[in-house]
């Protein structure tokens, strides 16, 4: 196992690119560079408060020992062989063009290979000004800190693509913010993330290029992302360019149908947090489905319209796929080809998701008409607001033999925030005869239903007032049920952790941070 501070880091990206290398932290736009050199800022006194042995593991890296090292996870201690810098980036934001943007608070130290062959870059978040900080501070809150390095963790143990968290350290400084941008500015703690991932890589990279007209370095950092990345894809020139376009549609239409199945809403799905390899990336004020709601959006910024609510992901993900095939349709002779790639979007996602739907319902097969039960399901849902992961809980143990309508409305009280009306418990009960009549027709055993259903129907969820309940005993110098959620995240779909098996408590629907929060959360 190495040590965090005697690595040596490699510096493939600033190595293959052009960039700022002033130094200067002034913000500014950076025409022609792809990062900016930045050194994190130093804090008063790093304090380790959480390592994920499991990712240190995977990256063959020992736990902090001395103080030197957890120097280097609060921005106090820049080796050699490191080269911090922030990457240069634009977006469209709430469906309108932002123009660069950057890592406004996220600083890359350098890229760690592992004895395995991968390659991990690592990066500070909360480290201190860059270039692309605009008129923020670079800095992160204790709170949204928390948030980002257990709900990282917590989607890699649910089994969906995300970027990693391997420490969490609070810094000593207070940090100024206006947690809903109502003029309510307070102090708050510091803390900073080091989160991992092959690359933090976006949409937005490319659209700033192609925005720029930067050809040269459109081409440049398109070529080195297949060769590095996608190195499957083989062949040269547009049908190479095609085949990668193809396979991030594929790889962004999966991300959101694992979304999808597990009651996940991201909350500001920007171009520039859309990840070039498929990966959950940027979280900020995301949320689970407590009641299920298709219009649900966690994020106070995302009022009224509602642009990133749970049942609008897919679409929305399909929206920033066409800015990405904008971006990189300079490369190309033509679009032609390009927007087919674009609309088989739906041909991808549509049986991706029905596909998910059966495993969450314990079908053998998702046959054409199992679309209607799906449908059926999704409409009683919406009309009855049960708690998702409790209704699917509840589902996998579903007595075959439940008929009258009192007592399936009773079954699934467990599930349900407030009493039923008389349409939607005869919906609830017509759903389930459905559904009971199409389990009896499995070619796999009511065992071998259940097992599936299982390894997709996670039993404990990250849910916001859990978080806040948290963060707020870590601002107390308590760390109980941080440390009780750090354990439950990683076994998601047990029941070893059923003390959280409960909804949201009436009391956390209204209080600020337990169910809607701003961009700076």
């Amino acid at each position: 196992m190495q040590n965090l501070s005697t690595i040596k880091y490699a510096k493939d990206f600033v190595s293959t690119f052009d960039g700022d290398e002033s130094g200067e932290l002034r913000p500014r736009q950076t025409p022609g560079a792809l990062y900016s050199k930045a050194a994190p800022t130093p804090v008063k006194s790093p304090t380790l408060l959480a390592w994920s042995e499991a990712l240190a593991h995977e990256l063959g890296i020992q736990r902090p020992k001395t103080q030197e090292e957890v120097d280097l996870l609060g921005g106090n201690n820049v080796t050699a062989s490191m080269y911090p810098y922030a990457a240069c980036y634009a977006g469209h934001q709430f469906g309108n063009w932002a123009g660069q943007l950057g890592d406004g608070r996220a600083i890359t130290l350098g890229e760690l290979k592992t004895t395995a062959g991968k390659t991990w870059e690592l990066q500070l978040k909360g480290a201190g000004p860059t270039p692309y900080s605009r008129r923020a501070d670079g800095r992160a809150v204790l709170r949204s800190s928390v948030r980002e390095y257990l709900m990282s963790e917590s989607m890699h143990y649910l089994g969906v693509p995300t970027t990693r968290a391997l420490s969490l350290v609070a810094t000593g400084d207070q940090v100024l913010r206006d947690m809903f941008y109502n003029g309510n500015a307070a102090h708050e703690p510091g803390a900073i993330v080091m989160r991992v991932a092959p690359s933090f890589l976006r949409f937005g990279n490319f659209e700033l290029l192609a925005a720029r007209k930067e050809a040269d370095n459109l081409r440049k950092l398109t070529d080195w992302t297949i060769d590095r990345f996608y190195p499957h894809i083989q062949g040269e020139g547009d049908a190479k360019i095609l085949a990668w376009f193809r396979e991030v549609v594929e790889r962004t239409a999966s991300l959101m149908v694992d979304w999808l199945r597990v009651g996940f809403v991201h909350g500001v799905m920007n171009t520039d947090n859309m990840s070039i390899l498929g990966l959950t990336i940027d979280y900020g004020p995301y949320s689970f489905l407590d009641d299920y709601d298709p219009d649900f959006t966690p994020n106070t910024t995302d009022l009224p319209v509602r642009r990133y609510a749970f049942g609008k992901q897919h679409s929305i993900a399909y929206w920033n796929l066409g800015c990405l095939a904008s971006a990189i349709a300079p490369l190309l002779p033509d679009t032609v080809q390009l927007v087919a790639e674009l609309e088989a979007y739906r041909d991808i996602f549509y049986p991706k998701y029905f596909a998910m739907m059966g495993d969450k319902l314990g079908l053998d097969e998702v046959k054409p008409e199992d679309t209607e039960l799906i449908t059926q399901l999704e409409e009683t849902l919406a009309a009855l607001k049960p708690d998702m992961t409790i209704f699917y809980q509840l589902l996998i143990d579903l007595p075959l033999s439940l008929a009258d309508e009192k007592a399936v409305v009773k079954y699934f009280e467990p599930s349900l925030y407030g009493v039923p009306g008389e349409a939607e418990s005869r919906a609830l009960h017509n759903l389930i005869q459905t559904y009971i009549a199409r389990v009896k027709e499995n070619s796999c055993s009511r065992a071998e239903s259940q097992v599936r259903m299982r390894q997709n129907n996670p039993r404990f969820i990250l849910r916001n007032y859990l978080l806040h309940q948290a963060i707020e005993e870590l601002e107390h110098g308590e760390d109980t049920l941080f440390v009780k959620l750090q354990q439950a995240i990683q076994n998601p779909y047990s029941r070893e952790f059923d003390e959280f098996f409960a909804k949201r408590p009436d009391w956390a629907s209204q209080k600020a941070g337990c169910s809607m929060l701003s961009c700076s959360s």
